[in-house]
């Protein structure tokens, strides 16, 4: 049992003589944590509280609790399951149609990140603090022995990568107290110590002249053209990219410019919409061979579940910058219609830009509704003629 000085900077523990952090050198204030562990017979609950006297009441409450539960162990009580058994059992029901599309992605952070710290841990032995670590050593680019912790590109993980493994972790939990395991017991996410990094959501990336022709330019000359066709057709339409993955020439309406979409919506499920699409569009989808009955198909003509790869290398050859993500095709599609679009040219209205993004709630559309300088530039010029009232004369003209 111990109870430590706790550091919010770093996640370490400190003795209570303590006046600064011994890993990141954080100097304690008057509002320091106090982290409280109790540990029996192999079993350890952790908590983090606002003082000492705090710290003291909670640890023995959580001593009264533990020695109280050795009287039930092993009286027809479940085994707490492991982060691996979990996952197995989640997987299985992740790979089933209609359960989780993105469970290959979800495969892919749990045998990178995850696996490697918690798949032998007991769901009850993860504390945040373990959690917090995982975090901290992220974000630093390197664990607490000094080890490298980098992503293929040698960088420290983004925040949106850092909260993918901590939403993936979340929801094991969340399987696990459902009827397979019926895990009754605390998470690490339980009493608010583990925060989910800030993303930056209000990031509306569009092209310049320069950038849009380099990359019309490499798409013409691309020479797998369903790769090419599947990025210039996002450009034109700013469909999402897993919008485009199940799209099947029968889908398709060449006659009237019309495709039927299949739209996936974080909360509400899937949606099927038949929307108007620009003529250049459909000659992009035109000029492809019809090779599978998906209109971009992946290996051995079966649904494309990922373009990662095709991205990163046409991206690389049109001299476009490294953070320039798939998804900003669309951003970009918005913009131009916000900024250009309408029929004089002045830019489209939200409403309509909301229409052609299929946004189901107005606030998500207005985020586009910022301008370019240029813009603004010329709306103030104009602010002394628009607030100038227009007052009708009183001089009479003699030929009237």
């Amino acid at each position: 049992m111990a109870i430590q000085i706790y550091c919010t900077g770093c996640y370490t523990s400190n003795g209570l003589d303590a006046k600064s952090c011994s890993n990141c050198g954080a100097t304690f204030g008057r509002d320091k944590k106090y982290r409280v562990c109790v540990s029996i017979k192999g079993k350890r609950v952790t908590r983090v509280v606002d003082n000492l006297t705090i710290g003291r009441e909670t640890e023995a409450a959580i001593k009264g609790d533990m020695v109280r539960g050795e009287y039930e162990i092993n009286r027809n009580v479940k085994q707490v399951p492991t982060v691996g058994e979990v996952w197995k059992t989640y997987l299985k029901w992740a790979q089933i149609p209609g359960n989780k599309k993105t469970w290959i992605t979800d495969k892919f952070n749990y045998e990178t990140h995850l696996e490697p710290r918690f798949t032998k841990k007991d769901l009850d032995k993860i504390s945040a603090m373990d959690v917090n670590r995982l975090k901290l050593d992220m974000t630093k680019g390197k664990t607490k022995d000094g080890t490298p912790y980098l992503s293929k590109r040698g960088k420290s993980f983004s925040a949106a990568t850092i909260k993918h493994q901590l939403v993936l972790l979340h929801r094991l939990y969340r399987f696990a107290q459902g009827p397979d395991f019926k895990y009754k017991g605390e998470t690490p996410f339980d009493h608010g110590q583990v925060k989910m990094p800030h993303l930056d959501n209000e990031r509306t990336t569009y092209f310049s002249d320069e950038q849009l022709a380099a990359l019309r330019s490499t798409l013409e000359t691309w020479p797998n053209r369903t790769q090419a066709a599947f990025i210039e057709f996002a450009l034109l339409t700013g469909v999402r990219r897993g919008t485009l993955f199940p799209l099947r020439w029968a889908d398709l309406d060449f006659e009237r410019n019309m495709v039927t979409l299949v739209i996936s919506h974080r909360r509400k499920g899937t949606e099927t919409i038949t929307t108007q699409v620009s003529p250049e569009g459909m000659e992009v989808l035109k000029a492809l061979p019809q090779t599978s009955e998906y209109v971009f198909p992946g290996k051995d003509g079966k649904m494309r579940s990922n373009f990662k790869g095709p991205w990163l290398r046409i991206k690389k050859v049109a001299g476009l910058p490294d953070d320039f993500r798939f998804h900003d095709l669309r951003h970009n599609f918005a913009s131009a219609h916000v900024n250009k679009g309408g029929r004089n040219g002045e830019g489209e209205n939200l409403k309509v830009v909301q229409e052609l993004l299929n946004h189901k709630d107005f606030r998500t559309t207005l985020k586009y509704s910022h301008l370019r300088p240029g813009r603004a530039n010329e709306a103030a010029v104009r602010s002394g003629e628009l607030l100038t009232p227009k007052l009708k004369s009183n001089v009479i003209k003699m030929g009237e």
